[in-house]
This record gives C-alpha cells, structure tokens and sequence, in this order.
C-alpha cells in the first residue's frame, strides 16, 4: 500500500471503530478525556505498526480493539498508582464491594471468540453455539439435527479442538 492508501485506510478504520474504542475506553476508565486519549493513541501506535497487522491473523477491529485493551491497562495502572481520595461509602451500602470482572477484557474476549467461531466448520460451530452458550442438553440438539448423542459429542470435542486453534490464531492468549 502506498501512502495516501494506507492514510485512507485509517480514515476509514477511525470511522468505522472510533467512536466504539472511544466507549469501550469511557467505560472502563470513566473519564472522558482519557477515553479521548486512550482513542487517539490507539490510531497512533496502529498507524506506527502498521506493518505488523496481519489479516490472516485476525480483522483490523480485532487488532484495534487488542491495542486500546492495552492502552487502557496501561492508564488503569498508572491510574491506581496515583494516591487517590478516599469515599466514605454511602449508608446501607456494602463497605468492600467486589470488584466486578473487566469489563474491556470481556469485550475483547467476546470479540475474539467471535471471530474464531467464524473460523470453524458450520456442524461444529452450531454444537458448540447450542450446547455452551445456549446451555441446550445434547440429547435435544441431536433431536433436532437428526443424528445420535455420540456423533454429536464427537463434533463438540473436535470442534472444541479446532476452536482453541482459531483463538490462537486470532491473537486469544489465556
């Protein structure tokens, strides 16, 4: 790619992702300024390794999506770092409430799996969609396919297989 194309293609990547990095970022941090920076800094560090985006690896959202991941770990970080005031916690409130899941590593993780769904057999993704997300017994999605139990828990194990190598690929890292 030539320059002008390459500048074209982040253009066209900044419109299509921005304003959902920029969410993601606002929701993980609560800060609108440092949503804003966390943006900005992930189209400059993509535009800098533009070199190292690989399609056959993963989507250009994806790669984004894995750079302001990074971005905003890297702020949360420096944030907690920094001596904060400390809130009295309102009445009949929990005083140590749980921490809740990351919810930017939810994203990121939906998004890849996602993505490595798209990268197996239809037989298997169907199992696994059926059997793991919709928690469907497999004796009913056998039923409803009209093959027996075994052969259906044999596309689980060996869509399961080739899942865990799509998740590699799309950049997935326990």
């Amino acid at each position: 790619m030539r320059g002008g194309e390459e500048e074209s293609a982040l253009r066209a990547a900044y419109a299509a992702h921005g304003a959902e990095l920029f969410r993601l970022a606002l929701r993980a941090l609560g800060d609108r300024g440092l949503a804003e920076e966390i943006v900005q800094d992930t189209f400059v560090r993509a535009w800098k390794s533009r070199q190292s985006f690989d399609a056959e690896r993963g989507s250009r959202r994806t790669w984004l999506f894995s750079i302001a991941r990074n971005l905003i770990v890297d702020a949360a970080r420096a944030r907690s770092s920094r001596p904060q005031a400390v809130k009295r916690p309102a009445e009949g409130r929990d005083r140590n409430p749980v921490l809740a899941e990351d919810p930017t590593e939810r994203v990121l993780l939906s998004m890849q799996i996602e993505e490595a769904l798209g990268r197996i057999g239809s037989e298997h993704r169907r199992v696994i969609v059926e059997v793991c997300y919709r928690g469907r017994p497999y004796a009913e999605v056998a039923r409803e396919l009209g093959v027996p139990v075994g052969t259906l828990r044999s596309r689980m194990y060996y869509g399961l297989k080739s899942l865990r190598l799509a998740l590699e690929e799309v950049g997935y890292s326990p």
